[in-house]
């Protein structure tokens, strides 16, 4: 063994014994030696000597690289001595008389590269140099399997590198190919038809594993060779023969099924195609797929026909001759039980074909009406199909019921699998919607009658049924309740399933009821059962809590949708739902009894929505209301009772029992509106005010608890929208306590408060804003970094994002506050020391910012600010020095500067309307300012861009002028202009 074999031996090596230093020495030894002009000899050299592996693959991969990348550079002898070495070991033959060894003998994998190597030269020298290649090939066949083998590898390796377009291919690679395969149509693919003929003939019984070899080749290259030299008596009986016989292998057998899928499925004129599918006589192999439902041989089968069919249907569709359709309809009857028998009975990956195959078929019925008696039981075993399919495996139940990891997947695929089936039922009931109907009735009632525990799964099956033709039925449709729907629902609701304990099945049946609850507005005497299905043990009282939990927030849609004609019930719904709503005010009930937070505050949604309506008497509202904020409220001053001195570890549970309150107060809040809290019904707004003295009291004892704090905050929020300006006494208190110890995402969302009060009652909140802005501004001031935000590695953290939000806001802030005539909030004895910092953080941010909707809205505030605090061209200064702040600094560097830059991109949308701002407060600039504005933004401004004179002045003239479009479009002309004057050389200052 010389260094080279041993640097590839320890180039391969993957056990870890080989130390890395000297396996990397290995690796630079065998590139240097990749690289030497002799390389190829090399290479052929060792094939012909090395019995390793290793080095008979190196020798292998690096003629193929070399090939590729070298070949045009070789000179006519090293060409000739390659191709003969590789054709003579491709062969079994000797390269001399020293050969001793023959690459044939090896396993697959070197075979398989010696047959890349083949293709490259092929690529390369084919038809043009070596012309005889396959032909060459062919003669040496008579040598037996090895050769045989090797001709069928270097034919699939030809399909797959070179002339399959299953794979991405480049113009020229599709050019070499359509060469090659012109070449072999005129010179020699009949002799390779009539030698597959002959092996398959020759070997049929005596070597199953290269006939498979030998139909696999035909199979990839029947798509663009004569088809007759394949659809001919001889050869599609021979491949029936191999089908058809039993005593063959399954995987045989399978690949004689793939080469008669592949004739099939070759591309024709339709009339043509559909003689040959005639030809076929399909109907040979249908007792093929009840010989072992799950076999190789099945799937391969399967696969046939529903090619088959496929082919049959769209030259249905291609062909207008009434000849031609009665021939692919006699067809597609033929074999239509076929393919229905496979779906309902057998293990194959075929499914999502044979449904799309389906759906087609079923698109094709549309236009036919009425339905012939064959279509029309085409149509029930397409259903059947689908019950069948979309039906879980019993396996499973356990599993799906716990929902553990096993369960998860198991839904999460069927979910995925049964859209496809479920989009084909809708078009079924599209075609023959009374048969549907019918199905779906006589389904449901199979189910009613069944046994539950044995029929989970068939149960399951029938109500997701119902639920999904829902989604095909129209508004009008589902209120009438037409057809059998009028007798399918009334059915649906009255049942109690034994199996109703299981999770799918209480969770669909929950579903569909939600799905038709259009049929109950109209249907009203149906109500009563409506409720029982939600209020019983088969929704909120399920015993499984994810079933209890989703039936609670579909309830809740109900009783949205349905709420006034709900009014005769409400005694009735809240007396079912005491125990529910009672664990909510039973203390460490939520700890105990309840998983997740967000559990039970759609149970209080709805009975909000429900006695917050004006048609409940006000007696009746007080009571229901007292009674279910009292004990909550009771609750929260119980666990708020010495809290500082509670033991730590009883802290967490306490804390969760107080958010669980919140937000079951919070949504029991969403039922009631400001009018009538506030002016039909002020009592009931005190009780409101009364639970929020009470909450308040949260950030007094627990002024550090970030959910606590998120959660009273989301309720202020609430009460600001249902109590209007009566929330006012009780803000300054809120407001001091949530600023008091807020981190950067907790500031954000008192921001967000803050907007809010702004834009609902506007300068009413102005002594608020003045008593909070100082406060505000010290803080953001003081997080906010002064320069850009970090960018690149280790940037994205958390921190940085939270403070990156809390710029965000902190800008709508001060738009909001500045577009709502607050702008003297600015200005206030307090305010004034952050006036400054506040102008050069939005002029900054009018300039730079990465947010093109932030520097709008800055701009939006400079426009604001100047109508705001400049009366007239010539009047006293409100605020001293802001005009020449605005005119030095915010003109120059926002209205030219930023947008000079080549990154201010004016085919954005966004960025189009943000110039139209900075055009805008140009015009309010001049208006406010008059002829200084001009004076200083042509003399220094324009003039330090190198504007010329004409253009300045047609700036002055458009400025002056009336027409805004007129401004915009000339001051855009002009921005273009200055750019390719300076080409990006001005930047912001």
């Amino acid at each position: 063994m010389d260094d080279l074999e041993k640097a590839i031996l320890i180039s391969f090596d993957e056990s870890g014994a080989v130390d890395s230093a000297l396996k990397a020495q290995a690796v630079g030894y065998c590139q240097q030696i990749k690289e030497t002009p002799s390389i190829c000899s090399i290479c052929i050299e060792r094939l012909c000597f090395s019995k390793l592996v290793q080095v008979q693959f190196w020798c292998l991969q690096c003629l193929h690289e070399v090939l590729r990348i070298r070949y045009s550079s070789m000179g006519p002898e090293e060409k000739s001595f390659i191709r003969k070495s590789v054709f003579s070991l491709a062969c079994y033959e000797s390269i001399d008389d020293k050969n001793l060894v023959r690459v044939l003998d090896g396993p697959a994998f070197i075979k398989n590269k010696l047959a890349q190597v083949m293709v490259t030269l092929i690529c390369f020298e084919y038809p043009m140099i070596w012309p005889s290649v396959f032909v060459d090939f062919l003669s040496n066949l008579s040598k037996g399997i090895v050769v045989i083998d090797m001709f069928c590898r270097v034919l699939n390796a030809l399909d797959e590198e070179v002339i399959s377009l299953d794979y991405p291919r480049s113009q020229e690679e599709v050019a070499v190919a359509g060469q090659i395969k012109d070449a072999m149509r005129q010179q020699c693919i009949s002799q390779v038809v009539r030698a597959w003929y002959d092996i398959l003939l020759m070997y049929r019984n005596s070597d199953p594993d290269l006939c498979c070899s030998v139909l696999d080749s035909m199979r990839r290259y029947v798509s663009w060779i004569d088809i007759g030299l394949i659809a001919n008596d001889a050869f599609v009986g021979l491949l029936f023969e191999l089908m058809l016989v039993s005593g063959f292998p399954d995987q045989l057998r399978g690949a004689a099924a793939g080469c008669i899928h592949a004739v099939a499925a070759k591309r024709m004129d339709p009339k043509a195609k559909l003689t040959l599918l005639q030809s076929l006589q399909i109907r040979k192999v249908f007792g093929l797929v009840a010989e072992d439902n799950d076999s190789e041989l099945v799937s391969s089968v399967s696969s046939l026909l529903t090619g088959y069919s496929t082919e049959v249907l769209e030259c249905s569709k291609r062909l207008n001759s009434e000849d031609g359709k009665a021939v692919s309809t006699e067809l597609l009857n033929e074999v239509l039980p076929s393919v229905f028998y496979v779906m309902q009975n057998c293990e194959i990956d075929e499914t999502f074909s044979i449904v799309q195959f389906l759906s087609g078929y079923v698109g094709t019925l549309k236009s036919l009406a009425p339905l012939t008696e064959t279509q029309s039981l085409h149509v029930g075993q397409i259903l059947d199909v689908i019950r069948s399919q979309i039906r879980y495996d019993p396996a499973y139940r356990n599993n799906l019921d716990m929902l553990d990891k096993t369960g998860k997947e198991e839904e999460d695929r069927m979910t995925e699998f049964r859209k496809d089936l479920f989009v084909l039922l809708r078009s079924v009931g599209r075609v023959a919607p009374d048969a549907t109907q019918l199905f779906i009735r006589n389904s449901l009632a199979s189910a009613v009658a069944s046994n539950g525990d044995v029929n989970v799964e068939e149960i399951e099956a029938a109500l997701s049924l119902l639920y999904a033709f829902g989604e095909s039925l129209s508004d009008e449709t589902m209120k009438t309740g037409n057809g059998l729907l009028g007798e399918l629902i009334p059915m649906l609701l009255s049942t109690k399933f034994p199996c109703h304990n299981n999770r799918l099945v209480a969770l669909i049946y929950l579903e569909t009821v939600t799905r038709y609850m259009k049929f109950f507005q109209e249907n009203t005497q149906y109500i009563p059962l409506v409720l029982s299905a939600f209020l019983d043990e088969r929704g909120i009282h399920h015993p499984n809590s994810n079933v209890s939990r989703r039936a609670s927030y579909l309830f809740m849609r109900i009783v949205k949708l349905l709420k006034a004609k709900l009014v005769p019930y409400i005694e009735t719904i809240l007396q079912s739902l005491q125990d529910t709503v009672a664990q909510f005010t039973t203390i460490y009930a939520v700890t105990k009894g309840l998983s997740g937070c967000e559990d039970g505050s759609h149970i209080f949604e709805a009975i909000g929505l429900l006695i917050g309506m004006e048609d409940v008497p006000l007696e009746k509202q007080s009571e229901y209301l007292t009674a279910l904020l009292t004990p909550l409220c009771q609750q929260v001053e119980d666990l708020l009772l010495n809290a500082k001195a509670q033991n730590p570890e009883e802290s967490p549970a306490k804390i969760t029992n107080i958010q669980q309150i919140i937000m079951a107060i919070n949504a029991l809040s969403k039922g009631f509106s400001e009018r009538l809290v506030t002016a039909s019904r002020p009592a009931i707004g005190l009780m409101f005010k009364q639970t929020l003295d009470v909450l308040l009291r949260i950030l007094i004892i627990y002024p550090k608890i970030e959910p606590l704090r998120c959660k009273v905050t989301s309720f202020i929020h609430r009460m600001v929208d249902i109590l209007g300006s009566s929330v006012f006494p009780y803000l300054p208190k809120a407001l001091e306590q949530l600023l008091a110890e807020s981190e950067p995402k907790e500031l954000a969302g008192f921001l967000l408060l803050l907007n809010q009060l702004i834009c609902k009652f506007n300068t009413g909140v102005q002594d608020i804003l003045e008593e909070v802005y100082p406060a505000i501004a010290s803080r953001v001031f003081n997080i906010l970094p002064r320069d850009a935000f970090p960018t690149g590695p280790g940037s994205n953290t958390e921190e940085i994002r939270e403070l990156q939000e809390l710029q965000r806001t902190f800008y709508t802030y001060l738009h909001v506050i500045a577009t709502h005539d607050l702008s003297s909030v600015f200005l206030s004895s307090k305010s004034r020391a952050y006036l400054d910092p506040m102008m050069q953080l939005i002029l900054h941010a009018s300039c730079n910012h990465k947010d093109i909707l932030v520097r709008k809205a800055c701009v939006q505030i400079f426009i604001r600010l100047i109508k705001d605090w400049c009366a007239s061209p010539y009047g006293e200064e409100k605020v001293p020095g802001f005009r020449s702040f605005v005119m030095e600094a915010f003109a120059t560097n926002c209205c030219l500067y930023s947008v000079l830059d080549k990154s201010f991109e004016f085919r954005d949308a966004n960025t189009l309307v943000l110039f139209g701002e900075i055009v805008l407060v140009q015009k309010v600039m001049f208006e406010k300012f008059g002829n200084d504005f001009l004076v200083h933004f042509v003399s220094k401004s324009l003039q330090s861009a190198h504007c010329p004179q004409d253009l300045a002045e047609q700036y002055c003239q458009k400025v002056q002028g009336s027409d805004i479009k007129a401004l915009k479009s000339f001051y855009q002309s002009l921005i273009e202009n200055l750019r390719r004057q300076q080409n990006g050389s001005l930047v912001f200052r």
